[in-house]
């Protein structure tokens, strides 16, 4: 085999057409060496190369005589002196950090563990077993591929609706795709999934974690995965248990060819990215990949004992935000998925982890200076997990400019709202209108809030309503695991029921939680299978459960079918109408000489909230005039933008509240657009002073309109 010196650059393996540089970091490494394998069967490398040249601790080596489909590894020499932090093992063989695609996965065994398996003290001794028939191969690819005319759909923030899916459970019962295309990238191509994502009005989807990532050991000896994903092992290769090819190279070209359907019909790819920590754990874990390249330099240790992960992730280990070498794995990483793989965007996991500098969050740390300047990502959309689970992780609306969030007091706010507790409405109302007292002090707009009701860390909607306690015990954790949440919604039984009382109920929550979601100011993320009544029984931790439990179910009964056409209405409705997805902050005050606000809170007397209308016992009922002609905001063009003027109504109160409507135009009435608990049939104008019956537990939409005008009324 013919090695020449190569380029210290590109990180990983690349090839140029004529044979392929392979490229290492390592600051304390003293010896690397290249294994080359014959087959993802073969139980030892074919060849073992010495990497002599080192260039700025990158140890590289040209290789004109390999092409793509070679599957290699590492054997890294160095200091076996864990008291010290160093972890160098070249008995176990490691995946290349840049690893673009998995050649073989991992198969679980003792000798994949760098030190010899035995009580609290075991980790400062040396296994010597070799692991290279257990461990995972990287492989060589080709990236070429026919882009076409792919371009990227680039949705104005305040104009995107969000969707955030796993691909697998996604479509694998979906009885309107291809057998052999369900669970995987391609199915999420399909043209039934993208019929469904498009008649919700969905601009963007966000993908649960399709970076390659490790099963952890002990769900695996239990008959489980890491069904989630978020235990990423390389951050350059997507899954290929999401891909319906067998190669490596294949399931890279499908993810493509995924991403340029969606593109094709106008949605955004956005993916949920884990560069907060990896697969392989604290110091008792394996040695895959990071450990046994350069432990000292990729992990975040104690410096007053550096045998210890310092872990702010809950998962471990913590990656070393610090090193620059490790702030490029991850910008280089970034930047291969917009530019290689036509991504739109990322969901950062536990981003407050990113952000820590020395303990401390610091909302203007490295990583965001190197984001911003960075012309390609800061192009791309932003959204940030805002929280991780070390102290004062807690970051919500504390993220710099171009960033999003995932508004978690949005939910909690929300939620406690619709199930009737006191002293909510004035918080509820900052939520509603986009969350200004998280996001306008820093510059932000509408659009940092990513409103969610669900995600895929807790209750499905369905179960939200269903549960008052979590059911995780199919996890095999005696229901310890996930959050302890005691939701009290008073819907009746605990669980399925045949009682017709208690599941109107159930679907009237879900309309008021879903209608707020979706004409909340803000970005709206709906998770995936909640228009579908999705149910997990009351599982709200199903990260390792692949199984019906996860995977939507697709065949739907009547009630069923009218909650979905509901989520579709409302989700119409939101589009169509401008003053849903305002790109500025309401102003509170009058516009271009208007007599009246762009936005008024009204009381049940349908006049303006007082301070003693917000504290009394009404708080649980409230509406809010939004003025169409009133949006304060301008097209691309420079010109007003102008819609409906719509009322909504909300009563959270168990019983009925009549709610006087306020005034209009004399030329004017008002018109139900929709009610969660209202009849079909036609809307009856009403005029301004009659009271509108509104029911307990419901939220209504009324619009203006004028006597030659009709209206249709929501089901």
């Amino acid at each position: 085999m013919r090695v020449w010196p190569g380029q210290p650059f590109p990180l990983g393996a690349t090839w140029d057409g004529k044979g392929v540089n392979f490229a290492l970091f390592s600051e304390h490494a003293s010896k690397v060496e290249l294994c080359l394998f014959d087959s993802p069967e073969a139980t030892a490398e074919a060849q073992r190369i010495q990497v002599r040249e080192q260039t700025d601790q990158v140890w590289h080596a040209y290789l004109p005589d390999v092409k793509p489909g070679q599957l290699y590894g590492y054997r890294v020499h160095g200091p076996y002196e864990p008291r010290k932090g160093h972890r160098f093992n070249p008995h176990k063989l490691v995946l290349d950090p840049f690893a673009k695609a998995i050649g073989r996965d991992l198969r679980w065994d003792d000798c994949l563990f760098g030190y010899k398996l035995g009580d609290s003290e075991a980790d400062l001794s040396l296994d010597e077993r070799d692991s290279a028939s257990f461990a995972p191969l990287a492989v060589v690819v080709d990236g070429a591929f026919t882009w076409g005319d792919d371009h990227p759909p680039r949705t104005a923030w305040h104009k995107t609706l969000i969707y955030e899916l796993h691909v697998k459970g996604f479509t694998q019962r979906h009885p309107d795709v291809p057998e052999k295309l369900r669970g995987t990238y391609a199915g999420v191509a399909s043209e039934a999934a993208i019929q469904h994502l498009r008649s919700l009005g969905v601009t963007a989807v966000e993908l649960m974690p399709v970076h390659y990532h490790v099963d952890d050991r002990h769900l695996v000896e239990k008959g489980r995965c890491n069904y989630w994903g978020y235990n990423t092992l390389a951050f350059f290769a997507p899954a290929l248990r999401c891909s319906t090819r067998d190669s490596a190279r294949e399931s890279v070209q499908e993810f493509k060819m995924m991403v340029r359907a969606l593109h094709a019909a106008g949605i955004e790819v956005i993916l949920d990215v884990v560069y907060n920590h990896t697969g392989e754990g604290n110091q008792l874990g394996p040695t895959l990949s990071l450990r046994g390249v350069d432990n000292a330099s990729y992990y975040r240790l104690n410096p007053d004992d550096p045998r210890y992960h310092m872990d702010f992730t809950g998962c471990g280990n913590t990656l070393n935000m610090q090193h620059p070498r490790v702030l490029q794995l991850i910008m280089d990483s970034l930047r291969y998925w917009v530019i290689e793989m036509h991504v739109d965007g990322f969901r950062f996991d536990l981003a407050s982890t990113l952000a820590r500098e020395l303990f401390a969050v610091n909302r203007l740390g490295t990583f965001f200076d190197v984001i911003h300047q960075d012309p390609v990502l800061s192009q791309v959309k932003l959204i940030a997990e805002p929280w991780d689970v070390g102290e004062g992780g807690y970051q919500v609306g504390n993220f710099p400019v171009l960033w999003t969030e995932w508004n978690g007091k949005y939910r909690d706010c929300v939620r406690r709202f619709w199930k009737g507790d006191g002293g909510t409405a004035s918080e509820f109302a900052t939520r509603l209108a986009g969350s200004s007292d998280l996001y306008a002090w820093s510059g932000r707009l509408p659009h940092a809030s990513i409103n969610f009701i669900t995600c895929h860390d807790g209750f499905t909607l369905q179960d939200l309503v269903s549960y008052n306690d979590k059911h995780n015990e199919a996890n095999g954790e005696d229901n310890k695991d996930g959050a302890n949440d005691n939701n009290s919604w008073n819907c009746g039984a605990e669980g399925p029921t045949d009682d017709p009382a208690i599941n109107a109920l159930r679907v009237s929550q879900k309309r008021n939680l879903m209608a707020a979601l979706l004409l909340s100011q803000g970005v709206p993320m709906i998770y995936g299978g909640d228009e579908l009544s999705h149910s997990q029984g009351g599982n709200n931790n199903a990260y390792c459960q692949d199984s019906e439990m996860t995977w939507l179910n697709w065949e739907l009964n009547e009630e069923q079918k009218g909650f979905l056409e509901f989520v579709r209405t409302v989700a119409r409705i939101r589009t169509e109408q401008p003053v849903f997805h305002r790109r500025r902050f309401f102003l509170e005050r009058s516009i271009r000489g208007s007599e009246i606000k762009d936005i008024s809170w009204l009381s049940p007397a349908g006049e303006e909230m007082t301070d003693e209308d917000w504290n009394t016992g009404f708080a649980r009922c409230l509406g809010v005039r939004l003025a169409g002609d009133l949006i304060g905001d301008e097209d691309e063009h420079g010109e007003p933008i102008v819609g409906e003027t719509l009322l909504l109504l909300f009563n959270a109160h168990f019983e009925p509240i009549p709610f006087k409507l306020p005034a209009t135009k004399a030329e004017h009435h008002w018109e139900r657009v929709f009610d969660t608990t209202g009849p079909a049939g036609a809307a009856q104008p009403m005029g301004a002073g009659e009271l509108y019956p509104l029911q307990g537990r419901s939220l209504a939409v009324l619009q203006i309109r004028t006597a030659a005008e009709t209206g249709e009324a929501v089901s």
